[in-house]
């Protein structure tokens, strides 16, 4: 029996808890999970995002990197993976780039927290 974690986020953005599983480090993954969701799960998952992304702004602005508590990163790796949906969501209307073959993400340094 597994035991799901809970994805928590700073007061103000509860509406985040349900999309916990796209506060992914790491762009690659964050890539593989957009490929594999369906259009309508990556629409809801940036409407809601997309819907707080100027709170969420103001919230980690107020903060350096290094200083963000465990919930403020969660929050940073969802503005990230709406940031990985949102050219699906806008331009192409499918998770993957069209006519684009088996493309990858192959990043060669991750931003560190």
């Amino acid at each position: 029996m597994t035991v799901e974690t809970k994805i928590e986020f700073p007061d103000g953005f509860a509406a985040l808890e349900p999309f916990g599983d796209w506060a992914i480090q790491g762009e690659k993954a964050r890539f593989a999970k957009r490929i594999g969701c369906t259009m309508e799960e990556l629409q809801t998952f940036y409407d809601v995002a997309m819907g707080l992304l100027p709170a969420a702004c103001e919230y980690l602005e107020q903060y350096k990197v290094e200083d963000l508590s465990p919930e403020g990163v969660n929050l940073l790796w969802v503005c990230c993976s709406l940031v990985t949906v949102s050219f699906a969501v806008e331009c192409w209307r499918q998770p993957r780039v069209p006519d684009a073959g088996a493309s990858a993400i192959d990043a060669v340094r991750e931003p560190a927290i």
